[in-house]
């Protein structure tokens, strides 16, 4: 461990214990920033590059915050305080207390000071209670977020373009936005990005979209094609799922460099802000020091091309799987599951993903043999059942 490294976490337990800190690193400033009775919150950075979010015309950092892993209010003070602006949680994210938590701790903060972001997802096809489902769920979110609007609505995870372009989502969208629920409206995705980005441009009405961008991207021309198609017609985009699954090996044990994957990301000046789901003040450390040296070096250009050719945890939600698979299953949402618990640490989101798709407990029975071959290499038999498990697993005992 290097002595700088050594220095930081000396001085972030000086400021928990309220010693006065006075000279500190660059990269570290946002994990350390001192409280007092004063300024209780410590002194916001305001050194992020920006970028315009789309038509939505608002200058945004281009570091944001996934809060989804976080369970620490800490952390968050820490992001705030560095000068992060954009938080992005959802209606589902441990089963709302994480709402609860970004409710809490912006409940105090000047409105025009933080932008935020929540998802709902609704099974589609839609059920006949789809808007009113979707209307009680919303306003349990602002009612847990403690706000009387969110600056986005997303549409969770949209699979297809017929759920883009669908009149009920398209009126209940307008609805919210009308209402003043929501500033602005998109949806989310990880799948089918190209032929649905198409979709909204034709659609017309949504402000944003929150997509799964990386370097692993089989169709990544085709990807960025349709993403600055998008931006002409005035969508703003979210980078999500930017560090691949946030581990180099299939069996999670190698942290990825996450500088690396970041810059890779912000070379396309059409994505606007990226939300890494940090936890941790190494991990925030790590986001801030990549966004003071933007530019990838040699070295961090050949560590991406080797990642390129290896197998990860990012599935590619190609779906090809789906047609090959005798029983049927979700199995791109299996394998996002499974990125979960071995790439994020996460077993808790894991469980929900499953949950959400409502697996048989018989999943594989019958099945001698897999008959799915993945084209990204993935051992879909093996994966399926390491991940498994983690439906019988008691809540309190998930993180």
């Amino acid at each position: 461990m290097s002595k700088n490294i050594d220095r930081r976490k000396f001085l972030r337990l000086s400021a928990v214990a309220g010693t006065g800190v006075l000279l500190l690193p660059e990269v570290a400033k946002a994990s350390v920033l001192k409280e007092t009775d004063e300024n209780p919150e410590g002194s916001r950075q305001q050194k992020i590059p920006t970028r315009i979010l789309g038509k939505t015309g608002i200058e945004m950092p281009i570091l944001s915050m996934g809060v989804m892993r976080a369970d620490n209010p800490s952390v968050l003070r820490a992001a705030y305080q560095s000068g992060i602006f954009h938080y992005d949680t959802a209606h589902g994210y441990q089963n709302g207390k994480n709402e609860e938590l970004v409710g809490k701790f912006f409940k105090d903060k000047p409105r025009d000071s933080f932008f935020v972001a929540t998802k709902i997802s609704s099974p589609y096809p839609f059920k006949d209670t789809f808007e009113t489902d979707l209307d009680e769920k919303l306003n349990l979110s602002l009612q847990r977020l403690q706000m009387d609007y969110v600056d986005i609505f997303y549409a969770h995870a949209l699979k297809g373009t017929e759920e883009v372009t669908n009149d009920r989502l398209i009126a209940a969208l307008k609805k919210i936005k009308s209402e003043g629920k929501a500033r602005f409206i998109g949806f989310s995705t990880h799948a089918h990005k190209v032929e649905q980005i198409d979709a909204a441009i034709q659609a017309g009405i949504y402000d944003v979209i929150l997509l799964s961008y990386n370097f692993k991207l089989n169709n990544l021309k085709e990807t960025e094609d349709a993403i600055e198609r998008g931006v002409k017609a005035g969508i703003g985009f979210v980078g999500m799922k930017c560090m691949t699954g946030g581990v180099e090996d299939t069996q999670g044990k190698k942290i990825i460099n996450a500088q690396a994957c970041l810059k890779w990301v912000w070379q396309n000046k059409h994505i606007t802000t990226v939300i890494p789901g940090f936890s941790s003040y190494d991990q925030l450390d790590e986001c801030l020091a990549a966004v003071h040296d933007l530019e990838l070096s040699a070295q961090e250009k050949e560590y991406i091309a080797w990642l390129r050719e290896e197998e990860m945890l990012y599935c590619q939600q190609c779906e090809q799987c789906l047609s090959q698979c005798r029983k049927h299953l979700p199995i791109p949402d299996i394998m996002r599951a499974y990125m979960y618990t071995y790439g994020y640490k996460y077993p808790a989101l894991s469980k929900e993903t499953l949950a959400e798709i409502q697996l048989p407990e018989d999943t594989c029975s019958g099945c001698t043999s897999c008959t799915v071959r993945c084209p990204s290499g993935f051992d879909v038999e093996k994966k399926i059942a390491a991940i498994l498990p983690v439906m019988q697993i008691q809540d309190v005992f998930l993180t």
